[in-house]
């Protein structure tokens, strides 16, 4: 029989890791190579495509994993808490980095209020994962 409970696990290394990677590069573009775009645009699509993997892994966690009780269900609500921030901060930071591209509004005070949000976009992402690991080392959820 199939096992639906794997969806999860599959998916949730995909966002931390384009996210992460993602704002490494718009932190070198931003803060050490304002000439050439190529790390912009590596942290642009990373963006997109980290946002879309939070998305898809905050709703394979939300669907296709088991409850749980006691401390681990503390854990887990505080880590479901977490991938709520990370999925909904990581939309608006793409949704306005979208339309400061197509406007040509990437500069100035757009230019940092996306990156503030990336930031704490990777920040609350690398966060979850914590938690996520906890679930998963200290209580041998799978």
């Amino acid at each position: 029989m199939f096992d639906t409970s794997h969806f999860h696990p599959m998916i949730v290394h995909f966002p931390v890791a384009l996210i992460l990677l993602g704002f490494f590069a718009d932190t070198i573009s931003v803060f050490f190579n304002n000439k050439n775009r190529c790390l912009s645009k590596i942290g642009f699509y990373l963006m997109i495509l980290g946002t879309l993997g939070a998305i898809t892994g905050y709703f394979t966690g939300e669907y296709f994993t088991e409850e749980l009780t006691g401390t681990a269900h503390e854990l887990k609500e505080e880590h479901e808490l977490y991938s709520k921030v990370t999925m909904y901060v990581m939309i608006a930071a793409s949704i306005i980095r979208l339309y400061a591209n197509f406007a040509g509004k990437e500069k100035g005070f757009l230019k940092w209020f996306i990156y503030l949000l990336y930031a704490i976009g990777a920040v609350a992402v690398g966060y979850t994962g914590f938690l996520g690991g906890s679930l998963v080392y200290n209580f041998m959820i799978i």
